[in-house]
């Protein structure tokens, strides 16, 4: 049997980052994977249409992770809000400040919309910002009318919520609560969807996910190990092959 051991998707450590990813950075991890998408761009023909098919508005590198990747997705989810200017503002209407936003800021046009990603320790807020909104305006935000889940619409207005007082209180850094099991299973999906990708075998799968020794000890024809490793490919086979579109609620 080879020795996986010094192949990219071998260290679980590579793979930390995805425990504080949401949905629409979980669903391009997915997508880049794709290897129809990463020969599309490599031909890069028909650009816009090409995107379009993928549920993008126009190609992102798939060597980008999602801490440097921005795609622009189509069309756009409804859990991103759109800030327009306040035509009736109260007095104490707080203001549109961009330089006064925390964290790691990225602006990008995609010829229909401007939209803004920021990330700071423990947030990652995404919004869509209208042609007259200037900076020292007071603002409103929209969300899509949709089906959007309750859970979700609060937690949109929460993250919002930290732009009137982000620049007061972000913190410099955030202390990190035991990972939930989801994350915990996305790190192993997309750790399994890799070995697999690069053409390991389902016990190779599992001694890089859970170590050689666990492997020693429980696997068995008709093992759980066995039967969870097989369950974490097929996850991840499927996700990548269209199910990220229902991660990032592309309609």
């Amino acid at each position: 049997m080879a020795d996986r051991s010094a192949e990219p998707w071998y260290p679980t450590a590579a793979y930390l980052y995805v425990l504080h990813l949401d949905d629409l950075a979980l669903a391009w991890e997915y997508l880049r994977r794709h290897p129809d998408y990463r020969r599309d761009w490599l031909r890069r023909r028909s650009e816009l249409e090409t995107a379009h098919t993928w549920g993008l508005r126009m190609l992102e590198d798939p060597a980008l992770d999602a801490r440097d990747a921005h795609p622009a997705w189509y069309p756009g989810p409804p859990c991103t809000a759109q800030l327009h200017p306040d035509i009736d503002p109260p007095p104490d209407a707080a203001p549109f400040e961009f330089w006064s936003i925390p964290g790691q800021k990225h602006l990008a046009h995609d010829g229909q919309r401007l939209t803004l990603t920021t990330r700071w320790p423990g947030c990652c807020l995404r919004l869509t910002l209208a042609p007259g909104l200037e900076d020292g305006m007071a603002y409103v935000y929209a969300i899509r009318a949709c089906d959007m889940h309750y859970a979700r619409h609060c937690m949109l207005r929460a993250v919002l919520d930290k732009l009137a007082v982000a620049a007061k209180s972000t913190p410099a850094a955030v202390t990190w609560p035991r990972p939930a099991p989801t994350a915990l299973q996305e790190l192993h999906t997309l750790q399994a969807l890799d070995a697999t990708l690069a053409g390991a075998s389902l016990r190779e799968v599992a001694e890089g996910l859970f170590g050689t020794d666990a492997v020693v000890k429980g696997w068995h024809a008709d093992g759980g190990l066995r039967s969870r490793v097989r369950r974490l490919i097929r996850r991840g086979q499927g996700l990548m092959r269209g199910g990220y579109r229902r991660l990032a609620q592309l309609q």
